[in-house]
């Protein structure tokens, strides 16, 4: 049995028998950053773990399967590992809701709508996909916030500035821009619910933000169907790690709020104090199909989100094309030049 992303249900390879996921009764948990020790652990299902020698990544295949290429850098050199790290275990997941055929449509969209590219790209006509669950933490805090400041009021002073007109000199009346500046305080409470932070490692952060957001709301209690027929990478950010990335983004954005806090046109000298408090997380899986393709003998990645279908990724620059576009906007300045000259 595997998940089929069009079906929305597990089906059989051999017979085509479908069957749905039992809807879970299980709550979708939240933990204190101390109750971390007492998470399940792994996958909750016979997975072998290949680790790529080229770029790192650490990902589950079932039992059974057999593995010749890396999921995210497309390299042959992976080794199936002996030793297990027993992960902490996904709470939740979103499941794969893309299917292959779509993935391969969009993929050959986007290539034919990009521009400056050689023309070998719209030729490709060999390339791998997978769909694979990438890991997350989610975090949820409340924060309370002191702030001081120094408020700055915009006023304007009328100066008489000597000026030649005409050949003549001459006192022009200017405004010129001056900041009252006073000092200002004020405090505030925040509420952080799902700051979603990747744990990945692998995949690169750069496409991915630009995937998209992902619809949380499809959360579903973690089960291991979802994953039949499918990878999921090992965390390589762990808990820890990954509050400390999320701290650092409160951090950040109550600097921000904080700031349009402050009264007046201007501020300077801005300080913050935070109290972060009532920490909990979650660890889960999000689906994104990795697509690694050649063109003129160099390998390039692709994103693909796994529930919009929206398409990321590298392409080559064709250059001869940017320097013919070069030399004919060069070429129509010229002409526009000497018909303006005549």
């Amino acid at each position: 049995m595997y998940w089929d992303p069009d079906l929305d249900a597990q089906v059989c390879g051999h017979c085509e028998f479908k069957r749905q996921v039992p809807a879970s009764t299980t709550k979708i948990v939240e933990r204190t950053l101390e109750e971390a020790e007492g998470a399940a652990r792994g996958f909750g299902t016979d997975v072998r773990v290949v680790q790529c020698n080229s770029c790192g990544a650490r990902v589950t295949f079932e039992d059974s399967a057999t593995s010749t290429d890396c999921v995210f850098c497309g390299s042959p050199t992976v080794l199936a590992q002996g030793e297990r790290r027993n992960p902490l275990r996904p709470e939740s997941l979103v499941p794969l809701d893309v299917g292959r055929q779509t993935v391969q449509k969009n993929f050959r969209q986007w290539t034919a709508g990009l521009w400056f590219r050689p023309n070998a790209l719209k030729r490709v006509d060999r390339f791998h996909a997978r769909g694979v669950y990438v890991p997350f933490w989610t975090f949820d805090a409340n924060v309370d916030s002191e702030w001081s400041a120094d408020s700055g009021t915009y006023y304007y002073v009328t100066i008489m500035v000597p000026t030649m007109v005409n050949g003549k000199m001459t006192m022009i009346a200017q405004q010129v821009r001056h900041v009252r500046w006073t000092p200002a305080s004020g405090a505030r409470q925040d509420t952080y619910d799902d700051l979603l932070v990747p744990a990945s490692g692998f995949v690169r952060g750069d496409l991915l933000a630009k995937l998209g957001v992902f619809d949380q709301s499809a959360l579903v209690p973690y089960a291991p169907e979802y994953l039949s027929g499918w990878h999921a990478e090992e965390y390589r950010i762990d808990l820890a790690d990954g509050w400390r990335a999320a701290q650092t983004s409160i951090e950040e954005l109550q600097s921000t709020r904080c700031a349009g806090d402050v009264p007046g046109d201007t501020h300077r000298d801005l300080r913050v104090a935070n109290m972060i408090r009532d920490v909990r997380w979650k660890h889960i899986l999000l689906p994104i199909w990795t697509l690694t393709y050649r063109c003129n003998g160099k390998p390039y990645t692709v994103l693909i989100h796994g529930q919009t279908g929206a398409v990321r990724g590298q392409a080559p620059i064709s250059w001869v094309k940017v320097f013919g576009l070069v030399l004919a906007l060069a070429l129509a300045f010229l002409v526009v030049a000497a018909a303006a000259s005549l």
